[in-house]
């Protein structure tokens, strides 16, 4: 681990001890005797290679040693999710089967006619990462700032598009909302996935965007792109001298690609926190650390009941969001 990555992972460490210390302990549950007696199953709503199913794998392969069991990866891709989370939300709520998923989890619900309820089949176990978008734009844009962006935009209404990695994902709600909440005429352009959505404001064929932070770092450390601001609360441990939209004037703003596991509802409290509590103690692991902070995402510490609250406020706030910009429910994509 180099010098710098070392420096990032002692105050990730550091920040997550301090939010471990904070919380109050989980209420005491049984875990059913002999459990677990046989692998446990993460169902993934994409196909292998993905971050989710990367960072799925990673925390199974880790949980074999504290559990006795193995983990096995069931990736069921399509339907923007559907399959995999009627799959899990239908499964016995024994303490075997699990849904792996990311923030696209809590979009989903206002964007298409899902078969399940994301908040209310499901109950959070644990929430492994989260990651902020890095919003960047072309240099020739002659912005350095969020506020140069917002004026130019409101100087000149429609003339500015930002790209994304495909409607609907993260990315291009992270960039509604922004819209919305400064009231800037622009327009969406969908890519086909977020490294083309970046190529394309390197290109100046688009004038920002919000991209995955590693890869929008690496182009503006190249001097391709302007870094204007994270899209997190709080300065990113990845890219600290860059601020937080918010910070820049955007009261409130923040959306974040995070990554979590979630039980069937009536799932034991006993197993629910006991896996609570070895998940969040890998993801302290220094080589744990090491590979999230390569990609730029920062370990979390949240207790089941924290991250079920946090995903029904992420359910409500891009329902409001989808409803207040006007767009349309569809059927799942097949």
């Amino acid at each position: 681990m180099n010098t710098t990555v070392k420096a990032i992972a002692a105050a990730a460490g550091l920040a997550m001890s301090l939010t471990s210390a904070a919380q109050a302990p989980a209420k005491p549950a049984a875990v059913p005797v002999g459990y677990p007696n046989k692998p446990l199953r993460f169902v993934v709503g994409l196909a292998a290679g993905g971050a989710t199913d990367i960072i799925a794998r990673v925390i199974g392969q880790k949980l074999t040693q504290p559990l006795g069991q193995s983990v096995i990866i069931d990736n069921r891709a399509g339907a923007a999710g559907s399959i995999a989370g009627a799959i899990t939300a239908r499964a016995a709520p024994d303490g075997y089967t699990f849904l792996a998923v990311s923030s696209s989890f809590a979009i989903n619900p206002s964007l298409y006619d899902l078969q399940f309820d994301s908040a209310k089949d499901f109950i959070g176990v644990a929430q492994f990462a989260q990651s902020p978008f890095l919003l960047v734009a072309h240099p020739g844009l002659g912005v350095s700032t969020v506020k140069d962006l917002v004026a130019m935009a409101k100087s000149k209404p429609g003339a500015l598009n930002f790209s994304s990695g495909g409607h609907g994902g993260s990315g291009h709600l992270a960039g509604e909302m922004f819209k919305h909440m400064t009231q800037i005429d622009v327009s969406h352009v969908p890519f086909r996935g977020g490294a083309p959505a970046l190529t394309g404001v390197v290109a100046g064929q688009v004038q920002f965007t919000f991209s995955a932070i590693v890869a929008g770092l690496q182009q503006w450390r190249n001097n391709r792109v302007r870094a204007l601001g994270v899209t997190s609360i709080k300065r990113s441990v990845a890219a600290p001298d860059v601020p937080t939209i918010a910070e820049a004037g955007v009261i409130g703003y923040e959306v974040m690609t995070w990554y979590g596991l979630l039980a069937p509802a009536g799932t034991p409290r006993g197993i629910v926190n006991q896996l609570n509590g070895a998940i969040n103690d890998i993801v302290r692991q220094p080589d744990v650390t090491e590979k999230f902070l390569a990609d730029g995402a920062e370990p979390v510490g949240k207790t089941p009941d924290e991250f079920s609250k946090y995903l029904a406020y992420e359910v409500s706030r891009f329902q409001k969001l989808v409803k207040d910009i006007g767009l349309k429910t569809e059927k799942a994509p097949r």
